[in-house]
């Protein structure tokens, strides 16, 4: 088990699926981000759930709230309220709608990040996965900083913090639930 905590990123506006995707039903699970907590917490030791709202969840979590406005869909919001909750360690963050993200991939990531890094992420031949990877401690000012200037490009961010990538070959385990399409995709898969 990884001590690092996880923290899946389920707050999103989920305008593209035109629907909550963090709810959409998922192999054998109510949720997606039930399925993802199960799965994940076989990994790691301690799994949190960012969110806007936690009662939107029917199932028991260590839930993590935003405490911006409502009306904030970016991951800065997450990153400022779990580095709040989680103070002084660094997390290994996944988006809700990434389900095969394997252990293979998070080991990889985990053994591969060192202090000097402020963020170990994984990269495919699409480019970076911003939401798959461990973003250290030393990155709440910059989010905070994000947040005050009212500029959530994440992409930015990391182009001036001092991260490194770890090239992973196999696209599909990467397959974002962005769309419908993606979804059946995903479960034409399982």
């Amino acid at each position: 088990m990884l001590n690092i905590p996880c923290v899946i990123f389920a707050g999103g506006k989920s305008s593209r699926m035109g629907e909550d995707k963090a709810l959409l039903p998922f192999a054998g699970f109510k949720t997606l981000t039930e399925y993802q907590h199960s799965r994940l917490s076989k990994i790691f030791t301690n799994v949190y759930i960012s969110c806007k709202d936690k009662s939107k969840f029917n199932f028991s979590a260590n839930f993590i709230e935003d405490e911006t406005a409502t009306d904030l869909y970016a991951p800065t919001a997450g990153f400022i309220a779990t580095y709040k909750v989680l103070q002084n360690m660094n997390i290994f963050v996944l988006s809700v709608d990434s389900p095969f993200i394997d252990n293979s991939i998070i080991q990889t990531l985990c053994k591969e990040h060192t202090k000097s890094f402020e963020a170990t992420l994984a990269k495919t031949k699409h480019g970076l996965e911003p939401l798959c990877g461990i973003y250290s401690v030393s990155l709440e000012k910059k989010f905070i900083a994000m947040k005050d200037k009212n500029s959530h490009k994440l992409g930015q961010m990391l182009q001036s913090s001092h991260i490194q990538t770890i090239n992973f070959d196999d696209t599909i385990k990467f397959l974002n639930l962005n769309y419908k399409k993606d979804y059946l995709q995903a479960m034409s898969l399982l």
